[in-house]
């Protein structure tokens, strides 16, 4: 995809520098190669309202790597994805924590064969899609981080994710303006640990990042 191309010797570079985020080698060939299959899948199988080169850009691989620098530091956590739709941001997280393992789960078929295609063609080991409500999902493990982008209220995200938790797991909900009225109706064992803003390089609006912990769950760091 030309556009593509082109943005990501522009917006893209200017993007993950303003970001502070250093791609393993390889990584930002991989980022535009997401962004190019996510508009060439999208013709068909409307993965995102968002057609713009420069928009996706901004508004999916960006957004999608602005959440690093609050996830566990420590090597080789896992990470899953719910209702990963382009896979955002699972793909972006896979290509710049290679050592991460990261579930990508979307209830919609033709998603997650999108997804499982493109964990192929950008060669990310790391990945694995699943056709599956998070509900019904049965992994052999648990995940040290489940993650969401617009996928549901906070409240529901806590209840569908929590299940998915690892001892001393986080619930991390990728929002826009500040959530306070979600907020007010999370159950009362779900504390919130942080509520970082985030800034986007190159998206007007508020987006921030709430961090949740089940109280209670074994292992869970105060």
């Amino acid at each position: 995809m030309t556009g593509v191309d082109a943005l990501e010797a522009t917006a893209l570079d200017a993007g993950l520098a303003r970001l502070g985020v250093a791609l393993p080698a390889g990584g930002r060939a991989k980022l535009a190669a997401h962004l190019a299959l996510l508009a060439k899948w999208n013709r068909t199988y409307n993965l995102t309202a968002i057609r713009e080169p420069e928009r996706m850009v901004t508004h999916h691989a960006l957004d999608s790597l602005a959440v690093l620098p609050h996830l566990p530091a420590r090597g080789g956590i896992s990470v899953l994805d719910v209702g990963s739709g382009g896979g955002l941001p699972g793909i972006p997280i896979a290509i710049a924590r290679p050592d991460a393992r990261v579930a990508l789960v979307d209830s919609n078929h033709k998603k997650a064969t999108f997804l499982a295609q493109a964990a192929i063609e950008l060669s990310l080991p790391n990945v694995e899609a699943v056709a599956s409500r998070v509900e019904d999902y049965a992994p052999a493990r648990k995940f040290d981080v489940v993650i969401s982008r617009a996928f549901s209220d906070l409240a529901t995200f806590a209840r569908l994710g929590r299940t998915h938790l690892a001892a001393g797991g986080r619930l991390y909900a990728m929002k826009g303006v500040h959530p306070d009225e979600e907020l007010d109706q999370l159950p009362g064992d779900v504390e919130v640990v942080a509520a970082h803003r985030l800034d986007v390089p190159g998206l007007d609006g508020a987006r921030h990042l709430i961090v949740m912990r089940v109280v209670g769950v074994l292992g869970s760091e105060p």
